[in-house]
C-alpha cells in the first residue's frame, strides 16, 4: 500500500483537475437546475446571462476535491479492504469486503470534504454574489456560523450520499471489469467503462441527495438553521411533489460522471497493476 499512494497522488494532481475544470460549467448547469427548478435551456441561458468571468466563480472548491478526492478515496479504501481481509478470512466475498470498506471510507470522505462542497456551493448560487462576494468572504462567513449551520451543513446527507455511493462504486466496479474483460474488452477501456456506467447509475440513484444537499447548502441566512427533514419537505413541495421535476438536472449528471469517474477509475487500476 506504500507503493501505491505516490503514483495515485501524483495521477490524481494530474489528471483530475483537468477533468474538474473541463466538466465544471456542467456541474454549475446541473446547480443551478438543482436549487431553481429550471430546465437545461434555462439554466445555461441563466450562466450566459452572468458571463463568462462568473462561469467559474466556485470552481477552486471543486478542482481541490478532485484533485485530493481520488488519493483520499480510493488510498483509504485499499487499506480498510486489507484490514477486512485479514480479519474476516472467508466469512464476506471480494465484492461485499470491497463495498463495506467503500462505505467507511465515504463516511470519512465526508467529513474532510463537506465544508469543501459548503463553500462550493455558496459560491454557485447566483444570488449571493452581492453580500458575500468573494471565497474568502464565504469563509469568514461560514467561520463565524456554528459547524452545524456553517461548514458542515448538510453533513448527513453529505454521509448518507458519500457512504452508499461509495460502498455501490467499490462492489460493484470490479464484477463490471472482470465481465468485460471476459468479452475481450482491453484492460484499460474496462476499467474506464466500469468506472463511467458504475458511477452514472449511482449517481442517478442518489441524485435526490444531491439536490437536497445543494438546496441546503446554498444559502446563508435566516434559512440555512432549518433541518434535514424540514428542507425536505420544501423540497419535495416546490417540486410540486413531482419526481421528474426532482431529477432536474439527472441528464448532465451522465456526461459528467462518464467523463470524471471514467477517467479516475482507469488512472488507479493502472497504477495497481505495479503493485501487485
Amino acid at each position: 500500500m506504500k507503493q501505491l499512494l505516490p503514483p495515485l497522488l501524483f495521477s490524481s494532481l494530474l489528471f483530475s483537475s483537468l477533468p474538474a475544470l473541463v466538466v465544471f460549467p456542467v456541474y454549475k448547469t446541473i446547480f443551478r437546475q438543482q436549487l431553481h427548478n429550471t430546465p437545461v435551456h434555462l439554466a445555461v441561458a441563466q450562466l450566459y446571462k452572468e458571463g463568462p468571468v462568473k462561469l467559474y466563480r466556485g470552481v477552486v472548491p471543486p478542482l481541490l476535491m478532485r484533485t485530493l478526492n481520488g488519493t483520499l478515496l480510493f488510498g483509504l479504501q485499499e487499506n480498510l479492504l486489507h484490514q477486512l481481509s485479514l480479519s474476516s478470512q472467508n466469512a464476506l466475498s471480494a465484492s461485499a469486503r470491497s463495498a463495506l470498506a467503500g462505505f467507511g471510507a465515504g463516511i470519512v470522505e465526508a467529513m474532510v470534504f463537506t465544508p469543501f462542497e459548503r463553500v462550493q456551493n455558496v459560491l454557485q448560487n447566483g444570488q449571493n454574489d452581492h453580500h458575500v462576494p468573494t471565497m474568502k468572504s464565504v469563509l469568514v462567513r461560514l467561520r463565524s456560523e456554528k459547524l452545524a449551520i456553517g461548514f458542515y451543513r448538510a453533513f448527513l446527507p453529505i454521509t448518507a450520499r458519500n457512504a452508499l455511493g461509495s460502498s455501490l462504486y467499490f462492489g460493484l466496479k470490479g464484477p463490471v471489469v472482470a465481465v468485460l474483460k471476459g468479452q475481450g474488452v482491453p484492460p484499460m477501456i474496462s476499467s474506464f467503462i466500469s468506472g463511467a456506467v458504475t458511477s452514472m447509475a449511482i449517481s442517478l440513484a442518489l441524485y435526490p441527495l444531491s439536490v437536497l444537499v445543494a438546496n441546503m447548502q446554498a444559502q446563508v441566512g435566516p434559512r440555512e438553521g432549518k433541518g434535514v427533514i424540514a428542507c425536505w419537505r420544501m423540497l419535495w413541495t416546490s417540486r410540486q411533489r413531482s419526481v421528474a421535476l426532482l431529477y432536474r438536472g439527472g441528464s448532465l449528471v451522465i456526461l459528467r460522471s462518464c467523463i470524471t469517474w471514467g477517467i479516475t477509475n482507469a488512472i488507479y487500476e493502472s497504477q495497481q497493476k505495479p503493485s501487485g
